[in-house]
């Protein structure tokens, strides 16, 4: 049995794309590996959120994580924040990281990039991240191929600490998956789907309703020959579509190639949008019954209490490594 950790940031609500690409998977690992699954809430104040606003999307992540199947009996759910191991090894491990390991990241120069004053936190968090990913042990992260460069750090940082001082830590290993790994933009298909994108055509959420979602679809980027074919160089909106379309419906691209032959981008794009619709509504009924209701903080009481357990052993282990442990425990 494996051990798999992901992490999600609670800064706005979820997309079709981080559905298709991750929480659809995490349905199928929990059968069985032993999973942790973490509303990283402590990531997303690398920039600034409203307090009431990173609260209540820190809940709704994880009323959608079970929505999306995610089971408490199976799987170990739990918030960032209620697990203090995260922070404690996470300055411990940015004591093992080089400054220009995290300059290097991509997501740093990304988010920096023409900003006179930028947080601290956005160039020290891999560390942090390495720290929820070690703490359990973990041999694999399921990740979008954009996320592999923290995986590879983290893997840096678990070597050198293993070096350094004693071999603790499992070296993970990224696991991306072959199908809905990298959803794009409806707008923009060069760039990959984006919650946090400023134009909120650009994505499906996960809550959107029926009418949003057929009126984002049909707005989506295609192009003017009006075929519909998979080619993601020369018709990469047309492609994403095909995509999207597939992984909701079941049918294969070739199939639903096939099914379009000579027929417009109207006809295909109502077509993505209700196979969207029928994956969406009864994750959308599921995630109501959750949100208001007590068992929510039950669950998440159980999973931080679970997380702590397993968290707190890896930390001890660390701290004795290190000599910061005055008593063996």
């Amino acid at each position: 049995m494996a051990v798999i950790f992901s992490g999600i940031q609670p800064s706005g609500t979820i997309t079709i794309g981080n559905y298709l690409g991750a929480l659809k998977h995490f349905v199928n690992y929990q059968e069985e590996d032993e999973c942790y699954f973490c509303v990283v809430n402590q990531h997303a104040i690398t920039v600034h959120q409203d307090p009431a606003e990173l609260k209540q999307n820190s809940k709704k992540l994880a009323a959608l994580y079970l929505a999306c199947g995610i089971s408490s009996e199976k799987s170990t759910l739990f918030i960032q924040s209620e697990v203090p191991a995260h922070t404690k090894l996470g300055w411990m491990l940015q004591c093992v990281t080089y400054i220009g390991e995290l300059e290097r990241m991509t997501q740093y120069k990304d988010k920096s990039k023409g900003k006179e004053a930028v947080s601290s936190g956005l160039l020290t968090y891999p560390p942090l991240m390495a720290a929820d990913i070690l703490l359990y042990g973990t041999d694999f992260v399921p990740v979008g191929d954009d996320q592999k460069q923290h995986i590879e750090l983290t893997r840096d940082i678990a070597e050198r600490f293993n070096k350094k001082y004693r071999e603790i830590f499992t070296v993970p290993e990224p696991h991306i998956a072959k199908e809905g790994a990298r959803i794009m933009s409806l707008v923009d298909p060069t760039k990959k789907m984006s919650k946090s994108d400023e134009n909120i055509n650009s994505f499906i959420s996960m809550l959107d309703d029926e009418k949003t979602i057929m009126k984002k679809i049909k707005r989506a980027t295609t192009d003017s020959d009006g075929i519909v074919a998979y080619d993601k160089e020369n018709k990469p909106g047309i492609s994403n579509l095909l995509t999207i379309y597939s992984l909701c419906s079941g049918e294969s691209i070739e199939e639903l190639v096939v099914k379009y032959e000579g027929k417009g981008y109207g006809d295909f794009k109502e077509g993505t949008a209700n196979a969207i619709i029928s994956v969406l509504k009864p994750i959308q009924e599921r995630y109501e019954a959750f949100i208001n209701s007590p068992e929510l903080d039950t669950i998440l009481d159980h999973g931080a209490m679970k997380a702590e357990r397993k968290a707190n052993k890896m930390l001890n282990k660390a701290e004795r490594a290190m000599g910061l442990a005055r008593k063996r425990i």
